[in-house]
């Protein structure tokens, strides 16, 4: 691992506090070599230096790509679960930029073992998930000898081809272990996507249809990377703070969010613009659902607990692992991808508790530790906070 990553440059941190919340807000900055306290202003570059989007445009592209994937063609066909879509979503509009489709075994095993990629400038970018997709052995069987597989939704509607494919084993013992740090059973993602998949997965560049849609009446808040870069713009944002939640906003979230944005005012900033991002793709049968979730932000705002000519709220498309350290790098790195240059990030992130023991899985400060440590996530604040208690 020494051998892999570039030794990390030294930063410097800086404690802000103040009246409201003394202790709340940790702001690691990334000083200019004169060592004065200014941190970059503005939207932060997406990993690989480029935004990754792989939907055709409408007309001629799209045309050609319908024709290719029509059953005439012959090309082999493989429906999607609903994680499978989920992930074709994220991939197409490129919050895992620069991944230019599911992984093929180089980037499966550096990610399984460094959380990390390597660019061919032998940069380094984040990447903690496998973003993968599975296949059986009939399957592998029907593909061996293809260049070109069409992905499917559940109701046989092509949703995308899959090109330059490469086939590899599938150990799941091994994926799991090194993901979730346990091979107890239980985990959610785990039963619902792994467990019962193939023991083959099947890489290659997207070349994805058409943008992917739900008709549930929340697309609308769907914005891509590039739609919130823009809508980022258009504020004249000089700094943007992300927030991830899967469950509804309560008051801590409101007056940490709320003295997140003074603190940055505080350093300096003219117009620090938040970024509300509830995860919205496959979550636990206890979360819940993305549909209340979303009518609760929609009266925080209304209600002016948070201020929407500062706030942006939009749905991240992953679905949740409840992967803890591991996969809270996946959390803030995407958000690099969409333009935000500070994080927030909470007791437990991503966490869950032990799927057998009376215990939660994982430290509950391991997540903003790692996220200070993690390679590639250099060039993003991290805005640790602390539990307030109030005693009476």
């Amino acid at each position: 691992m020494a051998s892999l990553l570039p030794k990390p440059s030294p930063l410097r941190f800086s404690q802000h506090r103040s009246h409201a919340l003394s202790d709340s807000v940790a702001v690691r900055l990334r000083c200019l070599p004169s060592g004065n306290r200014r941190v970059r202003c503005g939207l932060i570059n997406p990993d690989g230096g480029k935004l990754v989007h792989l939907v055709a445009s409408a007309g001629a592209e799209r045309d050609a790509l319908l024709r290719e994937a029509a059953p005439a063609t012959g090309l082999p066909r493989i429906k999607l679960s609903r994680i499978d879509l989920e992930w074709v979503h994220v991939l197409s509009e490129g919050w895992a930029s620069p991944l230019r489709g599911f992984m093929r075994e180089a980037e499966f095993l550096q990610t399984l073992h460094f959380n990390c990629l390597r660019m061919p400038d032998g940069s380094i970018v984040n990447m903690s998930v496998a973003i993968v997709l599975a296949i059986d052995d009939s399957q592998k069987r029907s593909i061996e000898g293809r260049g070109r597989v069409v992905l499917l939704d559940a109701g046989d509607k092509p949703v995308a081809i899959l090109k330059d494919i490469e086939i590899y084993k599938h150990n799941k013992e091994e994926r799991i272990a090194r993901t979730w740090g346990t091979t107890a059973p239980g985990l959610p993602y785990v039963e619902e996507s792994i467990s019962k998949a193939g023991n083959w997965l099947i890489g290659g560049n997207l070349m994805v249809i058409e943008p992917i849609k739900y008709d549930d009446g929340l697309d609308k808040y769907r914005l891509s990377p590039a739609d919130l870069r823009e809508e980022f713009m258009r504020r004249n944002a000089d700094a943007v703070f992300a927030f991830q939640l899967r469950n509804p906003v309560h008051n801590g979230h409101a007056l940490l969010m709320n003295d997140t944005r003074r603190h940055l005012l505080e350093m300096g900033y003219k117009n620090p613009v938040l970024l509300l991002h509830p995860l919205g793709g496959y979550t636990k049968a206890d979360d819940v659902p993305l549909i209340w979730r979303m009518k609760q932000h929609e009266k925080v705002l209304e209600q002016g607990v948070l201020d929407p000519e500062t706030t942006v709220v939009s749905i991240f498309p992953s679905p949740m692992h409840y992967a803890g350290p591991t996969e809270v790098q996946w959390h803030a790195k995407s958000r690099i991808n969409a333009g935000a240059n500070f994080y927030i990030v909470g007791r437990d992130p991503a966490g869950m508790g032990h799927p057998i023991e009376k215990r939660d899985l994982y430290d509950a400060d391991h997540g903003k530790k790692v996220l200070s440590m993690a390679p590639g996530l250099e060039k993003l604040n991290i805005l640790p906070f602390k539990v307030c208690k109030l005693s009476i």
